[in-house]
């Protein structure tokens, strides 16, 4: 009994260029988004920290060019 060909591969079994760079594409996208996921903070907490941090820095800078420093 004969294996039909799935419609992926050519008759030599070899996979077809689509196949292969809808492969690439899924994989290179999965990675982004886990490098994005771990880069950003983890918890609430953590974002309000960075965001009041942030907040203080610009308070700061305002503060010193009101002096004129």
């Amino acid at each position: 009994m004969v294996q039909p060909i799935p419609a992926d591969y050519t008759e030599a079994g070899v996979p077809t260029l689509d196949f292969v760079r809808d492969r690439i594409e899924r994989r290179a996208a999965t990675a982004d988004g886990a490098t994005e996921l771990a880069g950003e903070p983890t918890s609430i907490d953590e974002q309000i920290a960075e965001r009041d941090r942030a907040a203080r820095e610009k308070l700061e800078q305002i503060r010193r060019s009101v002096r004129g420093d």
